[in-house]
């Protein structure tokens, strides 16, 4: 993962719409391997 939960989140409120998009989707691709694990 090129990103850490840390940045993303920190990215989340980036005024930069692809970076805000792009760590959303890292959260949720956390979330998802976190549940599953």
């Amino acid at each position: 993962m090129k990103q850490d939960l840390q940045t993303a989140r920190r990215n989340l409120n980036s005024p930069n719409i692809k970076t805000r998009k792009r760590a959303l989707k890292i959260i949720k691709q956390y979330k998802r391997n976190r549940k599953s694990a």
